[in-house]
């Protein structure tokens, strides 16, 4: 009786999850590598190329990207920053990875200002980000980008990497729901106009910025998971020790 209750509370817990993930409609999955430094130097470069423009990263220095990444301070300032402060000077790589637009002007731009990324693969989740960046899709009805995208319908955001991935539309089906109506079924994409990337070269941009932003929501997580490692080895260490000087200390108690 008890394990069924606790069956029962645990599936309570986890219908929101669900709920929020059906509600999210289509959804892709991503394999990242948190530990691939070459993917998150593309990633970073994609990020500096694509991104920053509009989108901050504001609790994620330079420098401190610089050192976990591998790469010299020297080449980060030189090839990765562009953007300058509200007072026009460029940004250092002992900033934070400052957006050059305002908030006032993105709001005018895009109806509201584009969010700071530093957390977004944490509230969203690599799965839907990874979905996000590949379903764009062409949209004559949304007169401001002529996009949409279908992770996120009616976003504001246009499609910056277009040119990478060519313009795409999507492929519906109608479908019966067994109670006398139908509903539309999503089949796939098919191209309109090409990219400058194959398919399979676009899949590992997305990739390596999703994981490069992965990164950026908790730039700590490698150290933390290395230093907790070395916690419970030497708590198993500790706790073989401690039995042993136990088992000494009582031996001869009756």
């Amino acid at each position: 009786m008890l394990g069924r209750k606790l069956i029962v509370a645990a599936v309570a817990c986890l219908l929101p999850v669900f709920a929020q993930a059906a509600g999210g409609g289509y959804l892709e999955t991503v394999h990242i590598q948190p530990s691939n430094k070459a993917s998150l130097q593309r990633g970073s470069r994609t990020y500096v190329n694509y991104c920053i423009g509009c989108h901050s990263l504001n609790y994620l220095r330079y420098n401190r990207m610089a050192n976990d990444l591998g790469l010299p301070a020297d080449i980060v300032e030189e090839n990765l920053i562009f953007t300058s402060d509200e007072n026009g000077e460029h940004h250092k790589v002992t900033d934070m990875m400052h957006s050059a637009m305002t908030t006032e002007y993105g709001k005018g731009a895009f109806g509201a200002a584009p969010p700071d990324l530093s957390l977004i693969a944490r509230s969203r989740g690599v799965d839907w980000l990874y979905t996000y960046l590949k379903t764009f899709y062409v949209d004559e009805s949304r007169t401001g980008t002529g996009h949409n995208n279908l992770a996120f319908p009616d976003v504001g955001m246009p499609n910056v990497m277009w040119e990478l991935q060519g313009l795409q539309r999507p492929i519906y089906t109608e479908a019966d729901d067994g109670h006398g109506s139908t509903h539309k079924v999503f089949e796939g994409f098919e191209q309109v106009t090409e990219g400058t990337l194959s398919a399979a070269e676009y899949d590992k941009v997305v990739r390596d910025l999703v994981n490069f932003l992965h990164y950026a929501a908790e730039p700590g997580r490698a150290q933390r998971i290395s230093m907790g490692i070395w916690v419970m080895l030497f708590l198993f260490v500790f706790t073989a020790g401690a039995y042993v000087l136990k088992k000494e200390w009582w031996r001869d108690v009756r």
